[in-house]
């Protein structure tokens, strides 16, 4: 997870060096090992049935991490819901190609969607009476707890820069800009802040779907149907860890707005971001993480930044190649690595094995008790 400085004001840190490309991919492998040694060791069962149903809603990013994290593991089959045409080819095809104990739903809806019926069924008393059941979105805890140490590592790598290039020791408090869609990663770094870690200040940096911005200038957080936009992981209209972020402030509008300042960016101003980037500094950004740049350049809070890079810019290939004009391959390094078949580019001949349903939550209850 190295830290890339391009200027004194501006620090991007790369998120994105796991086996799917997507700085999702550290939390979800690290819950699923946990959740596979409960789930297979009888003295740590909280049940007497065996086996364990994940069920997660994915705009994209998340999907393809818990695939890859919990693929293959014994006494887990994994249910990943995400939206039909909403994801990039390459996300769907990290989500819908593996088989095994990963069970690939295309929903006919949005994001929003998908997060309904994973809600739905997991609230449900009867089904949970029939089998295990149990979430790898971030509103599972543990998920963010291993996301803590993003800000940790940036902060210290931040630090080994700030005296390498001398700068003042006023400056030691960084702003963190993190790119928000159900808001879980920067949740993470509340907490991060809340046991110590010295920050500035956070940014959400979020899509035109988000209603974040306007609850901390009004008061009234107002629930939008999602749009698709060239940063999809982030299509969210109703994030589920907002209410996360509300308890661990009382609900008190004027503390969450003293820590955390929230910038909607355009798809204009996003797909213009990625070109400047590349123009000014050689450095390729994908969409979300141009969200978060964008937001640092435009917020009017000095000093430092950090913005977490989300994912490998060549996941959204068609849309950072037509911003900086250059062909992007996906990086070698990765895909000769054994064990990180997931972004190798012999996944794009892999045949798509997703079961396409209604947003309706019976259809998914007969899948899960049929599976």
């Amino acid at each position: 997870m190295p830290l890339v400085k391009l200027d004194e004001n501006l620090y991007i840190l790369e998120l994105f060096h796991g086996p799917t490309l997507s700085f999702k991919d550290f939390g979800a492998r690290f819950m699923a090992r946990a959740m596979s040694y409960y789930a297979s060791n009888s003295e740590h069962r909280i049940s007497n049935r065996k086996g364990l149903n994940i069920i997660v809603a994915t705009s994209g990013d998340t999907g393809g991490a818990v695939a890859s994290g919990f693929y293959g593991l014994s006494n887990i089959k994994v249910f990943v819901l995400y939206p039909s045409r909403r994801v990039s080819e390459l996300q769907e095809k990290q989500i819908a190609t593996l088989g095994k104990n990963v069970v690939a739903l295309e929903v006919k809806g949005d994001f929003d969607d998908c997060q309904r019926l994973a809600k739905a069924v997991l609230a449900d008393p009867k089904l949970r009476s029939k089998i295990n059941l149990s979430s790898a979105n971030s509103i599972n805890i543990g998920r963010l707890l291993p996301q803590m140490f993003y800000y940790f590592l940036g902060h210290a790598q931040y630090l080994g820069l700030r005296k390498s290039y001398g700068l003042a020791k006023s400056l030691d408090r960084p702003v963190f800009v993190v790119p928000s869609g159900n808001f879980g990663n920067l949740t993470a770094g509340l907490f991060a802040e809340r046991v110590g870690l010295p920050i500035g200040k956070f940014i959400a940096a979020v899509n035109t779907n988000s209603g974040v911005p306007e609850y901390l200038r009004s008061g009234k957080l107002k629930v939008k149907k999602t749009r698709p936009t060239l940063s999809s992981a982030m299509d969210v209209g109703n994030p589920s860890n907002w209410a996360r972020i509300m308890d661990l402030y009382g609900g008190r509008r004027d503390a969450i707005k003293g820590d955390i300042d929230a910038i909607a960016v355009s798809d204009a101003e996003t797909k213009k971001t990625i070109r400047d980037i590349y123009k000014k500094f050689g450095y390729i950004i994908d969409p979300h993480t141009a969200v978060g740049v964008a937001a640092a350049l435009r917020t009017k809070i000095s000093g430092p930044k950090i913005v977490l890079a989300t994912a490998y810019p060549a996941k959204f290939k068609e849309v950072v190649e037509s911003a900086i004009g250059k062909k992007i391959p996906l990086p070698p390094q990765l895909a000769r690595r054994a064990g990180f078949e997931f972004c190798s580019p012999k996944i794009q001949k892999k045949k798509k094995q997703s079961i396409v349903i209604e947003p309706k939550k019976e259809e998914l209850h007969k899948i899960l008790l049929n599976r």
